[in-house]
């Protein structure tokens, strides 16, 4: 049947949103109380379903995966200091379920991404990830994304920066 890349659907969001903090479990640190609301944020899908594009990869009507896609604003209140450039689409919380990666899920679900930002008129696809995030980073660069300056917050955190022209 193969997989398929939409958006998801309002009656979607919670299995998405559990998929996706599914596939971030294994970077979080045990007993910190920051990553575990990190990863009840992840799943908030309906939440974010509000400010942004969600895609789901399903197959035979289960859901592999899911990735927010940022075009007309900010995931968070709190990103409101670094706005969308108008040329700009931004991919955040890319999760595919542990059981189906190395599938080609992610991929899929970062190239419908590119699709739709290039159908809205942007120009570039950026997006963050972590030093622990080693596949992430090899399938970014895989798909000719580059590296842009990294964000670093107050307590230390860093994000690495990418960057796609389309």
């Amino acid at each position: 049947m193969g997989i398929e890349v939409r958006e998801a659907t309002p009656d979607e969001h919670e299995e998405a949103g559990r998929v996706t903090a599914l596939a971030y479990r294994e970077f979080a640190r045990p007993d910190d109380p920051d990553w575990e609301r990190y990863l009840a944020r992840i799943a908030d899908v309906r939440a974010r379903a509000e400010r942004t594009t969600i895609l789901v990869a399903v197959e035979e009507g289960r859901i592999l995966g899911s990735v927010t896609l940022e075009l007309d604003g900010r995931t968070e209140d709190e990103d409101a200091d670094a706005p969308l450039a108008p040329d700009e689409a931004h991919l955040r919380m890319l999760g595919v379920h542990p059981e189906a990666r190395r599938r080609g899920v992610a991929r899929a679900l970062v190239q419908a991404c590119i699709e739709r930002a290039r159908a809205a008129g942007r120009r570039r696809v950026t997006l963050n990830t972590t030093s622990r995030m080693r596949a992430a980073q090899a399938m970014y660069e895989g798909m000719g994304f580059r590296r842009t300056p990294d964000r670093v917050f107050p307590d230390g955190f860093v994000l690495l920066g990418y960057e796609k022209e389309i």
